[in-house]
């Protein structure tokens, strides 16, 4: 079994200084911690894994192919493999779970 507490991957991406960090790697996906803090911009490129978003806190709008709409807490987001996709208009520091299958990079 692993477990993981939010507040210690918040902390652990923080002190690496990046906006992601992958947290978990298995054979058929990964996991991550996305931090953009309010008034930031999201640098994202189309990835080749589907990946689902699932915002823990904060709110943005999300922009996936030609679709925009309002993402907060709960929010949950599918973006298919290779479609252009960003979040935007960050209003309040957004973090936000990422699956990717299968594994990223």
């Amino acid at each position: 079994m692993k477990v993981f507490r939010l507040d210690d991957l918040e902390a652990e991406r923080a002190a690496n200084e990046g906006a992601y960090l992958q947290f978990l790697r298995e054979r058929n996906m990964s996991v991550g911690l996305y931090a953009l803090d309010a008034g930031s911009h999201d640098p994202q490129q189309p990835h080749l894994q589907d990946e689902v978003y699932f915002v823990v806190s904060g709110r943005a709008s999300v922009s996936v192919g030609l679709e925009t709409t309002e993402v907060a807490r709960g929010s949950v987001v599918y973006v298919p493999a290779g479609v252009s996709h960003k979040f935007h208009h960050i209003s309040e520091d957004l973090r936000v779970l990422v699956v990717f299958s299968p594994p990223e990079g």
